[in-house]
């Protein structure tokens, strides 16, 4: 399994964590194919290669049309997603980011989601950094992320607010909500602003805190705009796969949580919407087991897999989409396949094809349902007809 671990060294912010990104090898065409598909041309990436002390970074800029200035709300960035042509993994894991960011800018300035003003983080700059950092990971093959803890800075920083304490309020919340962990004191530290709000809510949702063990290969950086004198202002990303703890190549996930409850006064409609929603927001499965409750009831177990930073949000989401007064939780492993992603054309549209292998041979070749449908109600050509396409031409770029 490809695996990464961010190693937050001066901080961590979006275009920190994409410069990294494409320091470990995603190209800017790459990059610029997947933001494309927003359908905004409100701004221009450019890269370059940089010194922060002693070690060599990638540094992203970000340049803004005077459109691409423009304050949006929480409403026009969640709409920009909804109607983009992204993956619809992407767009779950994004819509996650921006949840997570709201719910703790209301909370920081003590108002609601609909009054907060997002200043700094109203740009499309927010939408880029958070879309570029999930769809670059995918792009890269990464499957499991890693993280070191949030260093915590000293001193102050400004923003519109005026002069504030180096650690904006708003990424103090998000510590606090996601339990992440943070490292402080000592003579080594940051100064000024080192972790973002946009880059503490990426980390935050799609990395876990949890140790790893897997084999380096690629050790990359990315920088921030800062050159501080004091400590090199660079993120870095190690890439590499992840060691196997079983025969034929299979991983063993150990960092898994599995969510339960019981209902049987809920209509079979209702359910299947209760899973959708979990699906999209970010569950790495969902499923429903008819079961025999007391006093003979028929009813169903309701199931959800998720990572540890998911829980809270999505045992909740279960709460209120559903009938039921408890949610049980318990930790759970999982072995899983080796996988890797390829994009393939069909009837000029682009589907992801997911590759299984087991000892470095394939044993799976599965399209994107999503992607197929969409080609399918475009065309007027049967479902199949697009599945089998996208398979065989999967099986023409493996022969390649």
């Amino acid at each position: 399994m490809r695996s990464a671990y961010i190693d937050m060294i001066g901080g961590v912010s979006g275009d920190m964590l994409l410069g990294a990104l494409v320091d470990a090898g995603l190209t800017l065409d790459q990059l610029r194919a997947e933001l494309d598909k927003l359908g905004s041309g409100d701004f221009e990436l450019s890269s370059s290669k940089v010194k922060r002390c002693g070690i060599d970074a990638t540094l992203i800029g970000v340049e803004l049309t005077d459109s691409g200035k423009r304050i949006r709300d929480w409403t026009e960035f969640e709409g920009v997603i909804d109607n983009s042509a992204l993956d619809p993994q992407v767009k779950a894991t994004a819509r996650e980011v921006f949840d997570l960011l709201a719910t703790a800018e209301s909370a920081a300035h003590g108002v609601t989601k609909e009054e907060t003003h997002l200043h700094e983080l109203g740009t499309v700059d927010t939408l880029v950094d958070i879309i570029g950092v999930i769809a670059g990971l995918q792009l890269l093959g990464i499957e499991k992320l890693h993280a070191s803890p949030f260093p915590l800075s000293a001193g102050t920083s400004r923003s519109s607010h005026g002069i504030m304490a180096a650690t904006a309020a708003a990424t103090s919340e998000i510590y606090r909500i996601t339990k992440a962990p943070v490292r402080a004191g000592g003579s080594y530290g940051p100064a000024g602003e080192a972790v973002t709000p946009t880059g503490a809510a990426l980390v935050t949702t799609i990395a876990s805190f949890e140790p790893i063990s897997f084999v380096p290969e690629i050790n990359a950086y990315g920088a921030g705009n800062r050159d501080p004198e004091q400590h090199p202002n660079v993120v870095g990303l190690w890439t590499g796969e992840s060691e196997s703890t079983a025969a034929n190549g299979l991983e063993l996930d150990t960092d898994l949580r599995l969510l339960e409850t019981n209902i049987d006064d809920m209509t079979g409609e209702a359910i299947g919407y209760v899973q959708e929603r979990l699906m999209e927001a970010g569950a790495l499965d969902a499923w429903v087991t008819p079961i025999q409750m007391k006093k003979g009831r028929p009813g169903v177990l309701l199931s959800v897999l998720c990572r540890p930073a998911q829980e809270d949000r999505l045992a909740l989401l279960v709460m209120r989409e559903t009938s039921t007064l408890g949610v049980r939780r318990r930790a759970a492993e999982r072995y899983v396949a080796d996988r890797e992603f390829l994009k393939v054309s069909v009837h000029g549209s682009e589907i992801t094809v997911k590759i299984k292998r087991l000892d470095g041979n394939v044993a799976g070749i599965h399209p994107e349902y999503e992607n197929c449908r969409e080609v399918a109600m475009r065309t007027g050509l049967p479902l199949r007809d697009i599945v089998e396409a996208a398979t065989e031409a999967a099986k023409a770029l493996l022969k390649a």
